[in-house]
């Protein structure tokens, strides 16, 4: 600068904590302008400083919230397995159930079917042993009786009906 203009500092004892009286006036030249691009400098440097802290800041907060956003995630998957395993237990209970029912419903059937069987075959024992006995009685008269006085009498009048069927072929010769 060619033309230096004397400048007054700020008031005695403001910052520096001179007493009041005494004038101090700033100097002009090249150690002002060396001064001045010095504070640029550090004003710079410290602007870059505070935007890379900035920077990573918002990185970490950034890494922050990821993890957040992960663990939430995390979570609700946790969740929504638990309530899917959960779901299935209640599905397999079901099953099982309605298979345990159907077994149950088959047993009774079954037992109910097999006890039908049995009276029938019971039913069939005792008909053809009662029909024997019958017949029996009539055959265990006293020799000496004078019921039945011949054994034709005893055929014609009463026969035992056999269980087979009977079959009658006759062959004719043209």
């Amino acid at each position: 600068m060619t033309g230096c203009l004397m400048r007054p500092l700020p008031p005695p004892g403001a910052c520096t904590g001179e007493p009041a009286g005494s004038l101090h006036y700033q100097k002009c030249g090249p150690d002002l302008e060396l001064l001045e691009l010095e504070r640029q400098r550090k004003l710079q440097l410290a602007k870059l400083r505070h935007e890379k802290r900035v920077r990573a800041a918002g990185k970490i907060q950034a890494w922050w919230r990821g993890n957040l956003v992960r663990r939430i995630l995390l979570v609700a998957a946790l969740r929504a397995w638990m309530i899917q395993c959960w779901w299935r237990t209640v599905m397999q209970r079901q099953v099982q159930k309605r298979r345990l029912t159907m077994l149950r419903i088959y047993v009774v059937q079954e037992q109910a079917a097999v006890k039908l069987q049995s009276w029938v075959r019971m039913w069939r024992c005792r008909h053809c042993y009662c029909q024997i006995c019958d017949t029996l009685c009539l055959f265990q008269v006293p020799e000496n009786s004078l019921a039945f006085p011949t054994d034709e009498f005893l055929e014609l009048q009463y026969r035992v009906i056999s269980k087979q069927p009977e079959f009658h072929i006759e062959i004719l010769s043209v």
